[in-house]
């Protein structure tokens, strides 16, 4: 064997090795999915707060390395929901620095499965109207991915609504809660018009906001998740209610969220209970809000 034969034959074998290493990591990743499966449902139905918000960084950062190390597009919503959840409950109301970004690791992870359609991917930093035109070629199985943007930037620029950048980002936000709704308004069991009712009632009328597009989409929400969502209920006091400036509606609402018994939607029992301590921090700072 020549000495340039035997070099192609150490490149040959390095690339297979390569490839086989790659290919390995992504099968072992993969076929971890159903366990995956199997630890979110046993959080989302553990009532126990203190107990998950000490686990989740752990879940996290392991997120984080499998995507490093094999990313797909469901780990990579799977991250983003999480992200987003972890921020909500436990670093919004302490560390805005902080919760802010979560709240932009968690929609750059959800965009990923979006940057591959090239309209989308030109369109991003683009005119809103080029933005909303990109979305056009989404359909319903790109819903979570969309949900996922949406609802993390949502939260962003609710944190940071003294950056130049939200006033163009809003408009597209809003156009992807949109597209949610257009193609599948039951995915996550209505949250998309959950955060529409959201965005509504806690903008000015002067730059868009409609108390009865709010209300509108928050009774939608309700329906579609048979009023089980706490944390939708949370919203509603916390911005429509307060928008129209109605104590009794504020008060009222989160006292029901409040008495909810523990398993009132077993499959979502760390979301309801994480609601509750939320609805009680606002109850004790009503003279704030009125």
């Amino acid at each position: 064997m020549t000495v340039r034969s035997r070099a192609l034959l150490i490149v040959v074998i390095v690339l297979c090795w390569s490839l086989a290493g790659c290919s390995m990591k992504q099968y072992m990743v993969k076929s971890m999915d159903p366990i995956m499966e199997d630890m979110n449902l046993s959080v989302n139905r553990n009532p126990d707060v203190d107990m998950v918000r000490d686990a989740l960084p752990a879940s996290l950062v392991q997120l984080d390395g499998f995507i490093t190390s094999a990313p797909n597009d469901k780990l990579l919503i799977r991250a983003a929901e999480a992200n987003f959840g972890y921020s909500y409950s436990f670093v919004e109301d302490e560390n805005k620095e902080r919760a802010s970004f979560l709240y932009l690791k968690a929609r750059d992870y959800a965009l990923r499965p979006l940057m591959k359609n090239g309209a989308f991917r030109e369109s991003f930093k683009e005119t809103p109207d080029r933005f909303k035109e990109s979305l056009a070629g989404f359909g319903k199985g790109d819903v979570p991915a969309l949900y996922w943007t949406a609802n993390s930037w949502m939260a962003w620029a609710g944190l940071n609504v003294n950056n130049p950048e939200v006033l163009v980002d809003i408009p597209k936000i809003e156009a992807m809660l949109l597209k949610v709704v257009e193609l599948d308004e039951t995915y996550y069991y209505g949250g998309a018009h959950a955060a529409l009712g959201a965005y509504y009632a806690s903008r000015a009328k002067a730059i868009g906001g409609d108390p009865d597009k709010a209300k509108a989409h928050f009774e939608r929400a309700f329906a579609l998740s048979d009023s089980k969502m706490l944390f939708f209920q949370v919203l509603y006091a916390r911005y429509y209610a307060y928008q129209i400036q109605d104590r009794d509606l504020f008060e009222k609402t989160l006292q029901d969220v409040v008495s909810k018994p523990v398993d009132y939607f077993p499959d979502k029992n760390f979301a309801n209970e994480a609601a509750k301590r939320k609805a009680r921090v606002l109850l004790e700072n009503i003279d704030t809000y009125f």
